[in-house]
């Protein structure tokens, strides 16, 4: 009790000042339910529940990933922190550059970042098609892919210019994603996607 008194005298003499890492050790002091995914998004702390849809559409993607990518080089649910104000996410998937180091504080960088796919959650798809999309074009990511299980569609993000993606393409369950012209340097196939 004294804890979360102290909390909201610290957070109360802050004028809102916070800074991510503050931010992602309140909620290490509050631990999400298991089974779900927490970010920090424009400064508001999501939480979205995984769902075996949302697992397997992930894994699917790795599995694919990691016929032409060592281990090393993909993550999920990471922190990675992005331009914007207090952008800390924990991206679905993220295929980082060849010899990419972690920075002075043990975390790896978003100018690091080659590829991201989202698979997107009814509650926070919201973040997904917006504000993380803006981040990512900010960051320069080449690559961003949206997946979308309740509509059975993926939006293909690439050509990261001044905060925005200058191309834009949708695919539907069932469609391989043709990713040879870009860094990531395959194709992807959707066919076996599951649908919510």
């Amino acid at each position: 009790m004294t804890v979360v008194e102290t909390d909201r005298i610290e957070m109360a003499e802050s004028n809102d000042e916070r800074t991510l890492d503050e931010m992602f050790e309140w909620l290490e002091r509050m631990p999400a339910p298991e089974g779900f995914k927490t970010e920090i998004v424009g400064g508001h702390i999501f939480m979205s529940p995984q769902r075996d849809t949302h697992w397997e559409i992930i894994f699917d993607i790795l599995d694919q990933l990691r016929a032409k990518y060592p281990r090393k080089r993909l993550k999920s649910d990471v922190r990675i922190d992005y331009p914007g104000h207090l952008n800390g996410f924990a991206t679905d998937i993220t295929l980082l550059k060849d010899g990419a180091v972690k920075n002075a504080k043990g975390q790896w960088q978003c100018t690091d970042v080659e590829f991201v796919a989202e698979v997107i959650s009814r509650s926070t798809g919201m973040n997904d098609y917006g504000p993380k999309k803006i981040a990512y074009a900010e960051a320069g990511v080449p690559v961003y892919l949206i997946v979308d299980p309740y509509q059975g569609r993926c939006l293909l993000c690439t050509e990261p210019k001044d905060g925005e993606y200058a191309s834009e393409r949708k695919y539907t369950f069932g469609e391989s994603i043709h990713l040879t012209h870009t860094v990531v340097a395959l194709a992807l196939d959707t066919s076996d996607f599951p649908r919510d």
